[in-house]
C-alpha cells in the first residue's frame, strides 16, 4: 500500500487551464485547513495570477513541462493526490508520472479509446496500492454516478442511455463566435470520429452527429436534438453492468443548433484533420490551428445576470421485482454564483469532489476504476448539494419512455 502522507497534497496539473481553473477554485474553498494544494502549469504567470485571486490565499503554483520528466517529479514531489485536467491525450502519460510520484490519480475523461487503454494500467495501479479514478467530470463522471444510482437499485439492467442538455440566456459583449467551455479540438473530435455504442450487447461504431433525435429536457430546457459522439461512458458502463445484462449502453449530447452548423462547417471544411499540412515551410496539422484560433477568442464580458441552465441525465431500464421500469436521474446545474462560475461547474468540481474523497478514505479500491466502480453515489450527491447541483429521481412504469 501506498505511504499515508499526514498532511494531504494536492497537486492540479493543468490549473491554470479552462476546466483546471474552477477545480482550483473548488480545492481552494473547500479543503480542511492545513490541505496544501499546488498549481502545476506550462504557463506560470496565469497560474500564479491565479493561486493569488483566492480569497483563503491556500493554493501555490510551480512551473512544469510535463515533457521534462526529472524536472517534473521533483517539482511535484509528495503529492498525495494528482488531478489532471490537462488535454485528455496526455492521460497515459501523467498516469505514468502518478505512480512515479505514488499519488492516487483523477482525470476528466478520455475519449472512449483512451479511457480503454487507461484501463490496461489496472494492474500497475493496484501493485502500487493506488487509485485512478479515470473520466470524474460531467460527462463522464456524475453521468456514470445517475447511472450506477439507477442501475444499482434494479434487480436486471436492460439499458442505459446518457442525456446532455443546456441553455445559455445569458448577453455577452463581444458575443463568441464559438462559445466553448473545453477544448475545441476535443468538440471537432466529437463531430468528427465515428461515435462507440453498445447494443444488442455488442460494441459497434455509427456515422458522427447522427441519432439527432427530439429528447425533451425538463424546463426551461424542454426539447432539444442530441446527437451520438464518443464518449467514455460507453467504454465502462458495459462493463460494470455485464453482471446484470445490460444490452444497449449509449451517450448523446445536445448543442445549440447554431453552434452545430459551425463546427459541421470546420469539419466539413477539413479543420478537423490530425494530419500535419506543410505551409511555408512549417508543418501543422488544421485542428491545431483551428483549436489555437478559437481558444484565443477575446474574453467575452457578461451583461447583466448569468443565466444558464445544464441537466445531465441518465435514463436506466430494467426489472424490478419481476416488472418492467425505467428510471430517469437527473442532475440540474444553473452554477455557482458565489464563485462566479456558471454551469461548467459540474465538470470542474467532481474531480476536486473524488479526490478529497480519496485522501479522506471514502474510495476504498485500488487500481485503474470507472466513477461507477469506485464512488459511492449518495456521498457525491451531497457534495454535489453544496455546490448547487442537486439530483433527482423518477420511476415510470414500462420501457416506453424515449430516448
Amino acid at each position: 500500500m501506498a505511504a499515508k502522507k499526514s498532511t494531504p497534497h494536492y497537486v492540479l496539473l493543468g490549473g491554470a487551464g479552462a476546466m483546471g481553473q474552477i477545480t482550483a477554485r473548488d480545492l481552494s474553498e473547500t479543503l480542511p485547513a492545513g490541505a496544501t494544494v499546488v498549481l502545476a502549469d506550462y504557463h506560470l504567470d496565469k497560474a500564479q495570477a491565479l493561486a493569488a485571486s483566492f480569497p483563503r490565499q491556500n493554493v501555490t503554483a510551480v512551473k512544469v513541462d510535463i515533457h521534462h520528466l526529472a524536472e517534473t517529479l521533483k517539482a511535484l514531489k509528495g503529492a498525495t493526490v494528482l488531478l489532471n485536467t490537462l488535454p485528455y491525450q496526455y492521460n497515459l502519460e501523467v498516469m505514468d508520472l502518478a505512480l512515479k510520484l505514488k499519488a492516487h490519480y483523477v482525470d476528466l475523461g478520455g475519449l472512449f479509446h483512451m479511457t480503454r487503454k487507461q484501463l490496461e494500467l489496472h494492474e500497475a495501479f493496484v501493485q502500487a496500492g493506488l487509485t485512478a479514478i479515470v473520466g470524474m467530470g460531467a460527462a463522464p463522471g456524475i453521468t456514470n454516478l445517475l447511472a450506477k444510482h439507477a442501475a444499482d437499485a434494479l434487480d436486471t439492467v436492460q439499458e442505459i442511455h446518457i442525456r446532455l442538455g443546456g441553455l445559455d440566456r445569458t448577453r455577452y459583449r463581444p458575443k463568441p463566435v464559438l462559445a466553448v467551455s473545453y477544448s475545441f479540438k476535443t468538440i471537432l473530435e466529437e463531430f468528427s470520429w465515428q461515435p462507440a455504442l453498445f447494443t444488442k450487447g455488442r460494441f459497434r461504431f455509427v456515422k458522427p452527429m447522427s441519432g439527432r433525435d427530439p429528447h425533451r429536457f425538463p424546463k426551461p430546457i424542454g426539447i432539444q436534438y442530441p446527437m451520438y459522439t464518443l464518449h467514455s461512458e460507453v467504454a465502462t458502463l458495459p462493463l460494470s453492468y455485464k453482471s446484470k445484462g445490460v444490452q444497449e449502453v449509449s451517450f448523446k449530447i445536445a448543442f445549440p443548433p447554431e453552434f452545430v452548423t459551425h463546427v459541421q462547417f470546420l469539419r466539413d471544411l477539413g479543420l478537423a484533420a490530425h494530419e500535419p499540412v506543410n505551409i511555408q515551410g512549417q508543418a501543422i496539422a488544421p485542428v491545431d490551428v483551428v483549436n489555437h484560433v478559437v481558444m484565443n477568442q477575446p474574453t467575452p464580458v457578461v451583461v447583466g445576470e448569468v443565466e444558464q441552465y445544464e441537466v445531465l441525465r441518465a435514463v436506466v431500464k430494467g426489472i424490478l421485482n419481476g416488472k418492467k421500469i425505467t428510471r430517469i436521474v437527473d442532475c440540474f446545474t444553473q452554477g455557482m454564483p458565489a464563485w462566479g462560475i456558471g454551469t461548467d461547474i459540474d465538470t470542474g468540481t467532481p474531480p476536486a469532489i473524488a479526490a478529497q474523497m480519496l485522501v479522506n478514505g471514502q474510495i476504498h479500491q485500488r487500481g485503474v476504476l470507472a466513477p461507477e466502480v469506485a464512488i459511492d453515489p449518495a456521498l457525491f450527491f451531497a457534495e454535489l448539494e453544496k455546490r448547487q447541483m442537486f439530483v433527482t429521481s423518477e420511476d415510470r412504469a414500462g420501457w416506453r419512455f424515449k430516448v
